[in-house]
């Protein structure tokens, strides 16, 4: 096992990790994205799989669990708060160095962005995700 990252067209041609505990068969609110997932319970996942995901969703109810797995930093690691925010998940994405909370039940558009922009967008439909009518001619 080498300690060098991955090539970004690795990363893409790998699935999105998400990390949840949770017996949810959508725990997060992914199902209607097109980007392949790899959903996988805190105690399972290799740290291979956790190093190679192009990004990783965290279940902040897995939060625990993950700690323990004592897993590194890595670039492309996002929280979904899935339950009520409290005033401890921000100390505690930036304990894991996670680059975004996601609130789940709400507007995932960002999400569902980052989630192709991760996967080098092959796996988008635009037509889904830039909505709105289109600019003014000389915008």
């Amino acid at each position: 096992m080498t300690n060098s990252a991955p090539a970004p067209g690795d990363r893409a041609r790998t699935p999105v990790l998400v990390i949840s505990d949770s017996p949810e068969a959508d725990p997060v609110g992914l199902l209607p994205c097109t980007v392949p997932l790899r959903r996988m319970p805190s105690p399972l996942f290799s740290a291979e799989e956790y190093r190679l995901a192009p990004l990783v969703i965290l279940d902040e109810r897995s939060y625990t669990a993950f700690r323990l797995r004592h897993m590194p930093q890595r670039p492309g690691l996002v929280l979904a708060l899935v339950g009520t925010d409290d005033d401890t998940v921000y100390p505690r994405a930036a304990a894991i160095g996670a680059e975004a909370v996601v609130r789940t039940g709400r507007d995932l558009s960002w999400l569902h962005l980052r989630l192709h922009e991760a996967t080098g967008c092959r796996y988008a439909n635009w037509d889904d995700l830039l909505t709105g009518p289109p600019p003014p001619p000389g915008h």
